[in-house]
């Protein structure tokens, strides 16, 4: 689609769009997620510290069958207006902690349109929007987080590291994270839809997947340390045809790490702040 189709005048006129929810951090989603991941920890309680990625399981759409569309996305895209793109990725984003978030706790979160910008790119026009949002507990400010909006690079991921695992994204645990964030998006779980409608190869990994799954590498190769902030950006889509691997390193700040494509580039860069 041209950059002509798009008005960017009428767009930019949302800049400045607000949005409010609330929500507890109940235990319930939390200890389904440790089970998909299959996490080490014991059973997660009130009072317990929620692992730092693991706020994508809250604040969830809440959208009626009616409200989708064909794609299983909601049509109604909260503080960023509607556009006429055929289709929506997960960019990236910057959060920072500033106490970590306990189960049982009740969060507000004020979501802000803070800009769009209109790019063109290899698939056509391509509109980044950034969002901030601050989530607040009773004694104040908890989190910020910031969407990114950088044009993705195509890069070789970093060989020489001291961490590495390996990730397996079957099937099962995509439906299953599809089903705890309540992502209907068809291209996670719908294998017909991804590959004749959208033309992947397989089954997409979600980026907020991607991002946990950082998050928690990160955390698991710095033990005793509280991670206070990361900051991803996506770069390729994984998928579900083959294992992928992630890789990192220790930093000054904490470390960085990245999600790498079968093929050896980064998917997705992981930067991470620790206590």
């Amino acid at each position: 689609m041209a950059t002509a189709a798009l008005d960017l005048d009428a767009l930019t006129r949302h800049v400045g769009r607000k949005q409010t929810a609330a929500d507890v951090l109940h235990a319930g989603p939390a200890n389904l997620l440790r089970l998909a991941l299959g996490r080490p920890e014991p059973e997660l309680r009130d009072g317990d510290p929620l692992p730092p990625a693991w706020l994508a399981l809250y604040f969830l759409p809440r959208f009626a069958t009616a409200e989708l569309r064909a794609d299983g996305s909601p049509r109604d895209t909260g503080v960023i207006p509607p556009m006429p793109l055929p289709r929506r990725m997960f960019a990236g984003e910057r959060v920072r902690f500033h106490r970590p978030l306990a189960i049982g706790e009740t969060v507000r979160r004020e979501t802000t349109l803070a800009d769009l910008s209109v790019k063109s790119g290899g698939t056509g026009t391509l509109v980044f929007a950034t969002a901030t949002s601050r989530v607040v507990g009773a004694d104040g400010l908890v989190a910020v987080e910031d969407e990114c909006n950088q044009a993705p690079r195509r890069e070789p991921a970093p060989d020489d590291v001291p961490w590495r695992r390996k990730v397996t994204p079957d099937p099962v645990l995509l439906f299953r994270y599809s089903a705890l964030t309540f992502n209907s998006h068809r291209i996670h779980y719908d294998r017909a839809w991804a590959m004749d409608v959208e033309g992947y190869p397989g089954l997409v990994v979600h980026g907020p997947l991607t991002t946990t799954l950082l998050v928690d590498f990160a955390r698991d190769s710095n033990p005793g340390r509280r991670l206070v902030g990361y900051a991803t950006q996506a770069r390729a889509p994984l998928f579900d045809t083959a294992p992928f691997e992630l890789r990192g390193r220790p930093t000054g700040r904490g470390g960085e790490c990245w999600a790498v494509t079968p093929e050896g580039t980064i998917a997705m860069s992981c930067e991470v702040d620790l206590d």
